[in-house]
């Protein structure tokens, strides 16, 4: 069980995204995917790719958090003033928490996916292992729904923090669904339902055991 206290106010959830919220994304993609896989099978990483990009890919590991994210992202104004709702993406990773962040607020979105960032290491590491980014579980990256006005100074304020942070979408209407856009087209946006880091980490597991 966890509990907390905190002013009644200031309290955000998922359910909170408004009708023309600009959709923030910080770190990126596939964070807790890169950085179990690097911290367990650092020596496939180095080998693959060298040990400074195993080194990268390691350090991902300690940015499975979203506790500064959200410290900051709500120090710039909460609800009508700021952020409307903040939701940590893991399981399903950065697509499962779109899907779940709409159907949370019952609101539609439109994203573009070249907006996510996907940092070298996690690219390099998903393609070793197999899985996509996009779907793939990312503890420590934060989905924020904000105010159109705050969005720009959210974004600027996680960057003094030094947490990369992009604006990647907008809150819409329910009727207008749940889309991403990719190379000029439009494709829907669904909950992936499996993440396909777990069996990828246990094929893994199971190669070394054999050796």
């Amino acid at each position: 069980t966890v509990m907390s206290i905190g002013p009644r106010d200031k309290y955000v959830t998922p359910k909170g995204a408004m009708v023309g919220d600009k959709v923030i994304i910080t770190k990126g993609a596939a964070i807790e995917a890169t950085g179990l896989f690097a911290a367990t099978f650092p020596d496939k990483i180095a080998a693959a790719y060298g040990k400074d990009l195993a080194d990268k890919a390691e350090d991902v590991f300690y940015q499975m958090t979203v506790v500064e994210d959200c410290l900051v992202a709500a120090g710039v104004g909460v609800r009508d003033d700021g952020v409307t709702g903040m939701h940590d993406a893991t399981e399903c990773g950065v697509w499962g928490g779109l899907s779940e962040v709409a159907e949370t607020s019952n609101k539609g979105m439109l994203i573009a996916k070249e907006s996510i960032l996907v940092p070298d290491a996690v690219d390099k590491v998903c393609k070793l292992f197999g899985i996509d980014p996009y779907s793939s579980i990312s503890e420590g990256t934060l989905i924020i729904t904000c105010r159109p006005h705050k969005a720009d100074e959210v974004v600027a304020r996680l960057g003094e923090a030094g947490i990369a942070a992009t604006i990647v979408g907008e809150v819409l209407p329910p009727e207008k669904g749940v889309h991403y856009t990719e190379g000029g087209k439009s494709f829907p946006l669904e909950h992936p339902e499996v993440d396909p880091f777990w069996p990828a980490f246990d094929r893994e597991l199971q190669g070394l055991v054999k050796q």
